[in-house]
């Protein structure tokens, strides 16, 4: 754990991490500590490293979302990750409890459109597709814990495409008007894939489920 960042793996080419809940990946108009910046005062400490450290940032979480993330510490795997983010072969998992009946499993299929003012996204007919594959895993006191596997890699793509299917997630102040003050969003990355972008070799990183609500009702 450094920089209470839990440092799942590391090599010369990658660094992976846990992203805790409620700090932005990179800096925004908040100005609050953000996960890129702790990770590379973590490296250039550890490294003790001179200037400015490179770390590229291939993909996103939202504020509220906790889970998997891989960094590339050279401009060169940076390129080969988001390649393979491109290419599909980058394979991101999510958990999420959401709201109402919802099938055992399917397919969502909208097209969204960010709006930047308000930083909201909403389905619109001008919008870029977006594709996400769930599935239930367990039903309890009139909630679902499901998993997701993402298609493309839209923000607030989960959150937006579930609400509009009439199953919002559980806090989600943003897309759930359900949700209540104090309630935090209940969807993690779980679970992330991807081939090595030197070695090649097949690398798998899975956390377990966070021990808080509405989570914690899932667990054995």
């Amino acid at each position: 754990m450094k920089n209470n960042i839990n440092i799942l793996y590391e090599d010369n080419h990658l660094l992976v991490v846990e992203k805790p809940i409620n700090i932005p990946v990179q800096e925004d108009s908040s100005h609050d500590n953000d996960l890129l910046s702790i990770l590379k005062e973590y490296l250039k400490q550890k490294y003790n490293k001179p200037g400015n450290v490179y770390l590229g940032l291939v993909h996103r979480l939202d504020r509220p979302v906790g889970g998997v993330m891989v960094f590339a510490k050279t401009s060169k795997c940076s390129s080969r990750l988001s390649e393979q983010i491109r290419n599909n072969k980058l394979n991101k998992i999510y958990y999420a409890v959401v709201e109402n009946e919802i099938n055992n499993s399917g397919k969502l299929e909208n097209y969204l459109l960010k709006d930047g003012k308000k930083n909201i996204v909403k389905v619109d007919k001008n919008g870029k597709k977006s594709i996400l594959y769930y599935e239930k895993v367990s039903e309890k006191n009139k909630l679902n814990l499901i998993k997701i596997k993402l298609e493309t890699g839209r923000s607030h793509q989960i959150r937006v495409q579930l609400s509009y299917n009439g199953n919002p997630l559980y806090g989600d102040q943003k897309y759930n008007k359900n949700s209540h003050v104090g309630e935090q969003l209940a969807l993690f990355a779980k679970k992330l894939e991807f081939y090595h972008p030197i070695s090649n070799e097949l690398m798998s990183f899975e956390l377990d489920l966070p021990d808080r609500k509405p989570f914690n009702m899932f667990k054995e």
